[in-house]
């Protein structure tokens, strides 16, 4: 593109007396023709006496990024430029569908005491139960007797001291027998007291435990559950119902028992959302599509339920078929796919026969043929072999 300039009048010069003039100062552009700088930053003052003015070069414009041209009257100074302040935004972080619990909420042992303990303390109590009754003398005559005493003992009534007694031995013998529990291998128990988390026993055998403490049993064997058939869709977005097996045990027992109030209804509504998340392999799909969809399921629940103490091992669809809304239309759309494939199957093994039928009676020598006859002889074999393979179809 040419630009069209005007030309710039050449003044002579200066008169005697005359102030010096302005110096002239062009922007040159594609799209402007040149024009006077004076023209462009006229001020109102008296021309009789102007005031010489330094300029400098106006930006016109700016590209984003460039460096900023000093204004009027600054001096350039030396030294390295201060690098221009980015604000950066804080990373967005996805919300995440696993819930949060009290992360010092965990399993640990629980203290406690051999069985041995608790029946000595037992018949410890007891045993002083009926010391204290000789010493009241409150024993009937035949137990003093098997006892080697008199019935009356050493005193004679209640007292306070025998009723202490009484306490004493009785607290013990409570304590003893009322702490005793017994462990089984696969079960373990989840001890609280006022509603704080105390620990988790996983010993078996014979124990004393606390009797103030509120005991819960709890399975942590390996378990599978088999599922009634649930919604799912595969990824054309058809309607199923799958049977799915879960194979999964408790890993934590003081979440699984304290974050949710029920862990085995908990896992079965994760196993149901998993299976409207994954697209699950229509009936008759090819083994990686199934093993892909199992692998997906088993890590979805898992991290859903590991957040709770449960640890999920497989999710595996036993049986899979249409909704019943769903189930004849597809059922026929799967008999014209067959179908179509069952023909396109004989088609190719027909052409392939009459190909070859052809090629040996040419190369052999047994015919000549021209096109025309060719095309004949290729119509009728196709037809007798399209009317044999019918006629032994079954």
């Amino acid at each position: 593109m040419t630009t069209t300039t005007s030309p710039v009048p050449e003044s002579g010069p200066p008169a005697a007396g005359a102030a010096a003039p302005r110096p002239v100062r062009l922007i040159h552009t594609e799209s402007t023709t040149e024009i006077p700088v004076h023209m462009l930053f006229r001020d109102d003052r008296d021309d009789s006496d102007p005031a010489p003015v330094r300029l400098r070069p106006a930006v016109v414009s700016r590209r984003p990024g460039a460096e900023e041209q000093p204004g009027e009257g600054a001096e350039e100074r030396p030294g390295p430029r201060r690098p221009a302040a980015v604000r950066t935004r804080p990373p967005v972080r996805p919300r995440s569908s696993v819930p949060r619990v009290d992360p010092e909420l965990v399993e640990r042992s629980a203290r406690v005491l051999p069985g041995p303990v608790g029946v000595l303390a037992g018949v410890c109590g007891a045993a002083g139960c009926v010391a204290t009754s000789w010493w009241a003398g409150v024993l009937p005559p035949l137990a003093a007797e098997a006892l080697g005493g008199t019935a009356h003992g050493g005193a004679a009534g209640l007292g306070p001291a025998q009723w202490a007694a009484y306490a004493a031995a009785g607290t013990l013998g409570l304590f003893g027998f009322g702490g005793l529990a017994r462990g089984q291998t696969g079960r373990a128990w989840v001890l609280g007291l006022f509603g704080r988390y105390r620990g988790t026993v996983r010993r078996t055998g014979l124990l004393w435990v606390n009797p103030l403490l509120l005991r819960r049993r709890v399975d942590v064997r390996l378990r599978h559950w088999r599922s009634e058939p649930v919604p799912a869709a595969d990824r054309s977005g058809v309607a199923l119902r799958v049977v799915v097996l879960v194979v999964w045990r408790v890993r934590d027992t003081a979440r699984a028992t304290l974050v949710v109030e029920d862990h085995e209804r908990y896992l079965r509504e994760c196993v149901e959302a998993a299976l409207l998340r994954v697209p699950v392999p229509a009936p008759g799909a090819g083994r990686g599509a199934t093993d892909a969809a199992e692998d997906a399921l088993a890590r979805l629940v898992a991290a859903d339920t590991a957040p709770v103490g449960l640890e999920v091992f497989a999710v595996r669809p036993v049986r899979v078929e249409y909704a019943p809304e769903v189930a004849a239309a597809m059922h026929r759309r799967r008999i014209a796919a067959l179908d179509a494939q069952h023909r396109a199957s004989v088609l190719t093994s027909v052409v392939d026969s009459v190909e070859d039928t052809v090629t040996r009676l040419t190369m052999r020598g047994l015919v000549e043929l021209d096109d025309y006859e060719r095309k004949v002889l290729v119509k009728d074999l196709t037809v007798a072999f399209c009317a044999g393979r019918g006629e032994t179809a079954p």
